[in-house]
């Protein structure tokens, strides 16, 4: 109960008994108003853009699985087509390096089907038939068999001796083993022909079989009547009927989508083998492909689940902390309400002053603050302790926080003319820091960075921050000015007695001779439709006057543009600068 007592603010159960206005001071129902319009703008936009995310994120993976599968297909379709287009090609190349009479030769025959066993291997057999149908020649297992054999009257010889070319299905023959035959005819100068035809075995099938597949996946042929031609995993033994329908044709590789006999989704990609009988088939199972997509889904659900419920405990110790200061101070309005007749008017000036100062510096706390217990809460909860994503995102608050109130620090001790920090400082390191925050973009925009600084050069008594500053905004400028594969170069060197000068040139764009008398006042800005402020090179501009520095710029439109930074070894702060007023 006194845990219940603290958790419930002083606001909860106070009744405003003072006026007509009673609604104004209704404290309880401006918390509520407050926790639930902040919950609606906070977390719908959250959970609409986790759902297009959501959406996006899963059909680019399928995108990305039908791409590879379609991939995938056209290697092997390419792989299977020189497979069967090179062993063509070898029977072509024996007829035009061979007489028909020394391919009737079994001596000659031998040795040319022995080199191609040796050169290309899975031939079988070779024969020569003549334009009557009758084998004139055969070198095989089956000599007593097909030596003479006619085959005038069947399918296969009508078809090469009309299209000059054939290649067969898979068949058992005489083997009772898978193979398939490739024929080619050749014509003759007396007008008649000659077909050279050879027999393939074990190797167009082992290609296939010996290839692995993502997803519990599949890579066989099939005819166009749907036999299996090669071995299959999953779908059949050769020469039986495949569960899938046949696809239906087109000049280049495909994939679709479909359903197993038994209901699970499959990715199917098919390509029809060109001038042959047969259609690649690769059948990939989608929920395996899907399976790195469903176990990261998990992960960001609970991520939403955990984003949500850190949302809401911020919405309420907020909306809490805001209202009970708004209770606090209704209270302190009350007690104080018949003083405010003796205010006069440099008083209420300073409240405004310091109202102003407290809403710019207490949101830092506050997020400091909540950042902090939050980052507690990850670190002694075990649940959370392995999470380095959320633990790294709560030190990237407190360290934006950290850097805003450098920057507020920054500004006021400007406004105020605060003294500035002076230490021994290495300018080398100096410019190796700045150009190692800005080295990834100079990495994936290929820029050349050249650096060339004077090892004579002593340390300087300077403002690290400030001289920082000043290198980071020039450097930003000069990449903004440069295309991808520029040059960036900053030589440092001794000017004269007590002075230093560095020089950041980079051969971007230019600035116009117009525009480089106003290259530092404030606002101005020759890329203000790119996001440009025009208040890096002005604040620069105050940083090195303040350092007791001078800068200047050179530069053609078109070839480059060059800064010179003149600094004195020992800084001597200059405490008003008339040149440079609207700082």
């Amino acid at each position: 109960m006194r845990l219940l007592e603290k958790v419930i603010p002083a606001f909860w159960d106070q009744q405003e008994v003072a006026s007509k206005f009673k609604r104004l001071y209704n404290f309880r129902r401006i918390w509520k108003v407050t926790v639930i319009l902040t919950s609606v703008v906070s977390i719908l936009p959250l959970l609409f853009f986790a759902l297009i995310d959501y959406n996006v994120t899963k059909e680019s993976v399928e995108s990305e699985i039908i791409l590879r599968t379609s991939q995938f297909t056209s290697n092997v379709w390419r792989s299977v087509s020189f497979f069967l287009d090179e062993r063509r090609a070898a029977l072509e190349f024996a007829i035009y390096d061979n007489t028909f009479e020394e391919l009737c030769n079994p001596v000659r025959l031998a040795e040319l089907l022995e080199n191609l066993k040796k050169g290309f291997g899975g031939f079988a057999d070779i024969g020569v038939i003549n334009s009557a149908g009758f084998q004139k020649n055969y070198i095989g297992p089956y000599t007593l068999e097909l030596e003479g054999k006619d085959y005038s009257d069947q399918e296969w010889f009508g078809e090469v001796v009309e299209q000059g070319k054939y290649i067969s299905d898979m068949f058992l023959g005489f083997r009772n083993v898978e193979h398939m035959v490739i024929a080619v005819k050749h014509d003759l100068p007396d007008g008649s022909f000659y077909v050279l035809r050879a027999t393939l075995e074990q190797q167009f099938s082992n290609m296939l079989t010996q290839m692995e597949v993502s997803g519990r996946g599949d890579t066989f042929l099939i005819n166009k009547n749907g036999m299996i031609q090669t071995p299959s995993r999953y779908y059949g033994k050769v020469f039986e009927k495949i569960s899938l329908p046949v696809p239906r044709y087109s000049p280049k590789s495909q994939v679709i989508e479909g359903k197993n006999s038994d209901g699970t989704s499959i990715i199917v990609g098919y390509a029809y083998i060109p001038e042959s009988p047969f259609i690649l088939m690769v059948v990939k199972q989608k929920n395996e492909l899907m399976k790195p997509w469903y176990e990261t889904r998990i992960y960001l659900i609970g991520y939403l689940v955990i984003s949500i419920t850190v949302i809401i405990i911020w919405i309420l110790g907020s909306a809490t902390y805001l209202v009970s200061r708004l209770h606090s101070a209704d209270q302190k309005r009350v007690k104080n309400l018949h003083m405010a007749e003796y205010s006069n008017k440099m008083a209420s000036i300073g409240r405004l002053a310091a109202g102003v100062a407290h809403e710019v510096n207490n949101p830092l706390a506050i997020i400091n603050e909540k950042a902090g217990l939050i980052k507690d809460i990850f670190t002694y909860r075990n649940e959370h302790t392995g999470d380095a994503k959320l633990i790294s995102t709560v030190d990237a608050i407190l360290s934006s926080v950290e850097r805003c109130g450098k920057i507020t620090r920054r500004l006021l001790r400007f406004a105020r003319h605060m003294d500035v920090n002076i230490q021994q400082i290495s300018l080398e390191e100096i410019i190796n820091e700045v150009l190692g925050f800005l080295g990834k973009e100079a990495e994936y925009r290929d820029i050349d960075i050249i650096v060339d600084i004077d090892k004579e050069i002593p340390r300087l008594e300077s403002d690290r921050g400030k001289l920082q500053q000043i290198f980071l905004n020039i450097i930003n400028n000069a990449y903004a000015a440069m295309s991808d594969g520029g040059r960036l170069e900053i030589s440092v060197r001794c000017k004269e007695e007590g002075f230093v000068s560095a020089t950041v040139f980079d051969n971007g764009c230019g600035i116009p001779e117009p525009d480089l008398k106003r290259v530092f006042e404030p606002f101005f800005s020759t890329k203000t439709n790119r996001g440009g402020t025009g208040l890096g090179l002005s604040i620069t501009y105050g940083l090195v006057h303040e350092l007791g520095g001078e800068i200047h710029a050179t530069s053609k439109a078109g070839e480059g543009t060059s800064f010179i930074i003149t600094l004195p070894l020992k800084m001597t702060p200059k405490k008003e600068d008339k040149t440079c007023e609207y700082y």
